[in-house]
């Protein structure tokens, strides 16, 4: 009767370990598939980051021009209204 015991003990361990196995098995192919797409994910936001980034540095350098434009013509605008006063006042003595 022991050996019953010892064959139906030994089965279900090697039955147990080979469940135990395959699980793991599984859920290391898991971890590997979400690793994987982890990944995928990571890089595509970099690009779509990398692009936003270039994107806003040229609309930056626009801008920056476009103010300096407009910096030099309020300049413009200063010195006419200036020397327009000034004629003015003289064409009222």
């Amino acid at each position: 009767m022991d050996n019953v015991w010892s064959v139906l003990i030994t089965a279900i361990t090697v039955l147990g370990g080979t469940s135990a196995f395959r699980f793991y098995e599984k859920r290391a192919m898991h971890r590997e598939r979400d690793d994987e797409f982890i990944r995928h994910d990571c890089k595509d936001r970099i690009s779509k980051l990398e692009a936003l980034l270039e994107t806003s540095s040229k609309e930056k350098d626009d801008l920056r021009g476009l103010v300096l434009k407009l910096t030099s013509e309020v300049a413009e605008l200063r010195v006419k209204v200036e020397y327009l006063t000034h004629e003015n006042s003289k064409l009222k003595n």
